[in-house]
């Protein structure tokens, strides 16, 4: 399943004129940190809690099952202003970076990039190469992987995955992606459906949100 921003935030268009309340949830990124984030040798933002991957990706996803956790992998290129946005704003936010370090193991790859990815298949090939049989056209892009390393078996990068998100999304937005892949409501659920309810409960309970910062 992949979803674009756009395409998401076209569908629930009227929920934000419901919603007149301000942020405890998740902080706007004004109120985050604002300094230089990281870059590896191959000029790409990096965060330190990345996995150090071969790139055999049967591997990364044993291990991710071994540690209860999925695997995402995170396509960008360099020169990528909504890649700094991620890693500056959503990696930087700590109940963010405390959610996927506790549930998602993430590879990193190079959309341009020339280091070998051995695919669930076993077949190996450049990362460029891996991006473009997986139909990743824009980055960031998050590829989100079911945690049973027998449901990929043999697959191909986009055959594999559980659920696809293109773009930069603001951090209320991503922190729900995150928590509906957990879920598992993404084999049969909706996400806007995911979304109201998630926004309705915060709201029980007292706590406000910015849901378009």
């Amino acid at each position: 399943m992949a979803l674009s921003r756009r395409k998401f935030i076209e569908s629930i268009g009227l929920l934000g004129a419901s919603l007149p309340f301000a942020s405890t949830a998740i902080a706007s990124p004004e109120k985050l940190d604002d300094e230089d984030v990281n870059k590896g040798a191959n000029g790409l933002f990096v965060q330190p809690w990345f996995e150090n991957s071969f790139l055999d990706l049967g591997d990364d996803i044993a291990d991710a099952n071994e540690k209860n956790k999925q695997l995402i992998i995170l396509y960008e290129q360099t020169g990528c202003p909504y890649c700094k946005e991620l890693h500056r704003v959503n990696f930087k936010h700590p109940d963010i970076k405390r959610f996927i370090q506790a549930n998602y193991h993430i590879v990193q790859l190079d959309f341009r990039g020339s280091r070998e990815v051995t695919d669930f298949s076993g077949e190996v090939m450049e990362e460029r190469e891996f991006a473009r049989r997986s139909q990743i056209h824009f980055t960031p892009t998050l590829s989100f992987f079911p945690q049973n390393p027998d449901d990929v078996a043999g697959k191909s990068g986009r055959a594999a995955e559980a659920f696809r998100l293109t773009g930069y999304w603001k951090p209320f937005h991503f922190e729900t992606v995150l928590r509906f892949v957990r879920s598992g409501e993404y084999r049969d659920g909706n996400l806007q459906t995911y979304l109201r309810d998630r926004v309705k409960k915060l709201k029980q309970d007292g706590k406000s949100i910015e849901i378009w910062n």
